[in-house]
């Protein structure tokens, strides 16, 4: 007899307007995850929808921190944004597909503050609700991928034929429109000031993305890291985007070592909240990250396991190293470990385009 697992779908909550479509759930959740969100959302104490953005429910984490948590709407993995509120400023961190009134929540939430509004790298959950705004800032090696990500034609994907998402049910006229906003590139350890001496550090971290950048709130000794460190499959060292000028920071070798950096600064932040999944993690797990890059760059064949992953341009094999007591490091063995791997791969590119 053939054991076959049942879909796993934990969707309790009937006050958000968005809703899964059922069997289209994705599959880069593990059980603790699971599990955690599970807790999370049905008995947290400060989950909060407010009614100017039904599609985010917001969590208070600490007394000037919130989590912003809404469905990821191309399947993958669901988002956190954070908003941190300062004595004079705020800052968003992260935009999603920007669902819903996002500016008008987090006015709500300030009582009406200004804010700066940041990513921490390119993928779609995070940035196409950048349209919402006039001002985005990130990490300069990312402004190439962020602008080119931002496209008129961005939401196309996420439509079949008949115009319904594919996923997610939502009101269509709820995502922004396309608009032409400024992107401001700022350097690895570039100061947001909140007001008075609250200060908020961009650490630049390579690996999932070029220019991936965790931000440092120094004054709560958080670190909000995007999707370098996430309770899920944590996927780095995907190799270079097309035409990326920084695509060899695309690497588990760069990933090392930035991350490295980071963990001789364990003693500046306590907890870490990730761009999916579980959060307010323990701080030594950057010790594991670094420790299990290593193994990597020793060795990419010596993996726990690998896996098959269709992309546009055919299947591609991802391998997977077990961080202990955590989750994984995925990786693309063939263009993602080493940054002189993927610089011949940009420069190729370049030359075949001229």
């Amino acid at each position: 007899m053939e054991l076959k697992k049942r879909k796993q779908t934990y969707e309790p909550i009937t006050d958000i307007k968005s809703k899964k479509i059922p069997g289209k759930e994705h599959p880069y959740s593990n059980y603790i995850s699971w599990a955690f969100m599970k807790q999370l959302r049905e008995h947290h104490d400060t989950r909060k929808v407010y009614d100017v953005n039904p599609y985010v429910e917001v969590f208070q984490f600490e007394k000037n921190f919130y989590g912003l948590f809404t469905h990821n709407i191309d399947g993958a993995g669901d988002v956190w944004m954070y908003l941190i509120v300062g004595p004079e400023k705020a800052m968003l961190i992260d935009t999603a597909y920007g669902l819903g009134d996002l500016d008008g929540l987090v006015r709500e939430i300030t009582g009406n503050m200004p804010y700066i509004v940041v990513n921490t790298h390119t993928g779609p959950d995070h940035v196409l609700g950048n349209f919402r705004f006039d001002t985005v800032y990130c990490h300069e090696y990312e402004v190439w991928s962020v602008r080119n990500k931002c496209s008129k034609d961005c939401f196309d994907y996420l439509f079949d034929e008949n115009g319904n998402c594919k996923w997610i049910h939502f009101d269509k006229k709820d995502l922004p429109e396309y608009r032409d906003y400024e992107l401001i590139g700022v350097p690895d350890g570039h100061i947001f000031n909140l007001g008075e001496d609250y200060d908020v550090e961009l650490i630049w971290t390579a690996g999932h993305a070029a220019g991936h950048a965790m931000y440092l709130d120094k004054k709560n000794r958080i670190l909000i890291s995007g999707d370098d460190l996430i309770s899920a499959t944590n996927g780095v060292g995907n190799g270079p985007r097309p035409g990326d000028p920084y695509g060899k920071y695309s690497t588990i070798e760069a990933y090392h070592n930035q991350m490295r950096k980071l963990a001789f600064r364990n003693d500046e932040y306590d907890y870490i909240y990730g761009g999916h999944f579980a959060v307010g993690l323990e701080s030594n797990v950057i010790i594991d990250i670094v420790e299990t890059a290593a193994k990597i760059l020793e060795d990419p064949q010596n993996y726990d396991f690998k896996k098959e992953r269709k992309r546009a341009q055919g299947t591609v094999t991802i391998c997977c190293k077990y961080v202990p007591n955590f989750t994984v490091i995925s990786y693309n063995p063939e263009k993602g470990v080493y940054m002189e791997q993927a610089q011949k791969i940009v420069e190729e590119y370049t030359r075949n385009k001229k």
